[in-house]
């Protein structure tokens, strides 16, 4: 077996979720909580089938987001993975539980707009995601200012009230 670490292919303000699901169906239930969950959301998704064709199956609603899933979902090449990727202005936190709540969504390795690298296990059968790196490594810990810093950013842009 052979370790691999695949770097995910993005621009930098674009946010993504990398999961795993047991099912062909993923594609459609997908989209179907994404557009449920915000009106008018730019997305695409791409699923790695696991058996019978193979294929990378995908949707969305913005071909530049169903470009990104399906170039990093067939780079990746991990059976029953899937790629989500939002557009500009939209965030993992408006549509993780709509995501997670699925039935067939076993997993989900991040949620971020950091960049990622996904390691994985290379063997005669196939790929699997070991895990992933997301972002940088801390390099401390926050201080006074660092709070005072979090909490305003958090009321600037309107997650808590003021």
């Amino acid at each position: 077996m052979e370790t691999l670490n695949v770097t995910v292919e993005k621009p930098e303000d674009i946010n993504f979720i990398f999961g795993q699901s047991h099912f062909i169906k993923t594609v459609e239930d997908i989209h179907e909580a994404m557009v449920n969950s915000v009106p008018g959301i730019k997305f695409g998704v791409a699923f790695c089938e696991a058996s019978g064709a193979c294929l990378v199956r995908y949707s969305g609603t913005d071909e530049a987001m169903i470009e990104l899933a399906r170039k990093n979902a067939l780079k990746v090449g991990a059976g029953h993975t899937f790629f989500l990727f939002l557009g500009e202005g939209f965030y993992p936190i408006n549509v993780l539980n709509a995501v997670k709540n699925l039935p067939e969504v076993c997993h989900i390795f991040c949620a971020t707009a950091n960049p990622v690298e996904v390691i994985l296990a290379q063997s005669e059968a196939g790929r699997g995601v070991l895990g992933v790196i997301d972002g940088e490594s801390p390099k401390g810990v926050e201080d006074t200012e660092g709070i005072h810093w979090r909490k305003d950013l958090l009321r600037k842009i309107g997650y808590k009230a003021a």
